[in-house]
Formats: structure tokens, sequence, C-alpha cells
């Protein structure tokens, strides 16, 4: 499922559907604000520093374990310098400077695809959790 990014308005159905397509495929509610969370980073992301682009929502199957793949793409201006710009606290738009960072810990995989003057593709993956074993009965 392929989404223009080019609003706020975009930003909200961005997130509706990563969190309705994560519970499809069986995500805790956990797990689906961890990606409903950076999939809003990398969306605004998308929108305020590339100039807008395009969110890319794709089931992913691994044997009998699913996940989920989410990529944003801008043709916007790309990252400058790709290692400050994945450090806690830095920022170009005075936010708290915890997109890039931030995204990466609440995911499995995350990849940077940027060029100056070419823009930036930013793909994060997050694989279903096991299910949690279940407690012992209260005596």
């Amino acid at each position: 499922m392929t989404l223009p990014i080019g609003s706020d308005a975009d930003l909200a159905w961005v997130r509706q559907q990563v969190r309705q397509t994560a519970a499809d495929l069986g995500f805790g509610l956990v797990q689906q604000t961890k990606l409903v969370t950076a999939a809003s980073e990398l969306a605004r992301n998308t929108l305020v520093h590339g100039g807008g682009g395009q969110a890319e929502i794709t089931p992913l199957e691994s044997g009998r374990t699913r996940g989920l793949r989410l990529s944003f793409t801008d043709n916007g201006p790309g990252i400058q310098d790709l290692e400050l710009a994945m450090t806690d606290g830095y920022t170009t738009g005075g936010g708290l400077g915890l997109g890039l960072s931030g995204a990466k810990r609440l995911v499995h995989e995350l990849t940077v695809d940027t060029e100056p003057g070419r823009g930036t593709t930013v793909t994060v993956i997050a694989w279903v959790a096991g299910v949690p074993a279940s407690r012992p009965e209260p005596r």
C-alpha cells in the first residue's frame, strides 16, 4: 500500500493505516504503538524536511513469522551528515532531535538511503514478537 504524504491530514492517515495493518498482522498493542510512533516521526520528517513524498506499507513473512516494512521516501535535499542526524538530540527543525534515532529504537531494523540533492528513503522493519508465556494462576 502506497500513501501520499503532503499534508498533516496525510500524516494522520498514515498513522491509521500503520496501526490497522499492524493489528491485522498480529502485533500486540505495545508493538502497534511503537510502530505508529516510528511511522509518525518518519512521516513528519518526510513532510517537513523532504517537502512531502510517500509512505509504503508492506506486510512481510519469514517462515511462520510476520512483520511489517515501512518505507518513507521524499525528493528533498537529502541528509548532509547521516551520522550526525542519527545522534540523539540533533535537530534541524527545533524539535527534540529524537526522530531518526528514536524511530530506530522502536523497530528491529532501520536503514537510510540518502544523498545530498537526491532525497531520502528511510525504511524500518518490525517483526511480531512471540506470544508471551502464560502466567501461573494465582493460588
